[in-house]
């Protein structure tokens, strides 16, 4: 896995409501970090409105949820819903990934929910990190899109 250089992209990281766990979140941040972007971790168990008040804080390039408990399916598509119904945080890109729910290598049966329902990229568990770093090196070139500030596309 070659490492990819991130041309001062801005990242929040953060868990689900309730997901309580740490080391992923501490995983992603090195990881970002360490391939040169501003990382914003907001820790585990945060509430939706505390991901949505922080995204229009600091206006990041790509919102990075990742959950271990086995709800992400659950409490993921509620926060994308929350989002993509907030005309100035419509246009973000949101990614989710990890365990997305308790039903093993068929968790994967929740990706096309919640990429239909407004997640730009979702990475299961069971297919490891690459997909998630080529979804990094997509951005290399890519500018920030331009949030809206009127109604919701």
């Amino acid at each position: 896995m070659s490492q990819v250089m991130l041309p001062a992209k801005r990242f929040v990281v953060s868990s689900v409501s309730s997901d309580a766990h740490m080391w992923n979140l501490v995983f992603l941040q090195l990881l970002l970090e360490e391939q040169g972007a501003e990382v914003t971790n907001l820790g585990a168990c945060v509430p939706d409105e505390l991901i949505v008040e922080e995204c229009r804080r600091t206006r990041p390039d790509v919102l990075v949820i990742s959950t271990v408990n086995g709800h992400g399916h659950l409490d993921g598509l509620r926060l994308i819903r929350r989002i993509r119904s907030e005309p100035d945080l419509a246009d973000l890109r949101v990614v989710i990934g990890g365990k997305l729910g308790v039903r093993g290598a068929e968790n994967i049966v929740y990706a096309e929910e919640l990429a239909l329902s407004g997640f730009d990229a979702v990475f299961e568990a069971d297919g490891g990190i690459d997909g998630f770093q080529e979804f990094l090196a997509t951005l290399e070139n890519a500018d920030r899109p331009a949030l809206t500030s009127g109604a919701a596309a």
